[in-house]
C-alpha cells in the first residue's frame, strides 16, 4: 500500500503501524514527532496506530546542538 511520508510516496505493507514505519525507515522513536493526517500521534500509540492507504505522514526529528 502507498502512504506519503514527508512529501514522498512510500510503499509499506498492509497493516503497518507508525512503529513499523519508523523501524522500516531506521528512525528511532526517542526524538521524533509523528503526524498522520494533521493529527499528532502520541508516542504511546505508535505500536497500535495502523496506517491506511493514502495516509499523509510527517516525521520530524529533533536535533540537539548549539
Amino acid at each position: 500500500m502507498k502512504v506519503i511520508v514527508n512529501g514522498d510516496s512510500s510503499d509499506i505493507r498492509d497493516g503497518s503501524t507508525v512503529a513499523g514505519l519508523l523501524e522500516a525507515l531506521k528512525i528511532g522513536r526517542e526524538r521524533v514527532a509523528v503526524e498522520v493526517g494533521l493529527e499528532i500521534v502520541p508516542k504511546a500509540c505508535y505500536d497500535t496506530h495502523t496506517l491506511m492507504e493514502g495516509d499523509k505522514v510527517e516525521i520530524v526529528q529533533f536535533v540537539g546542538g548549539g
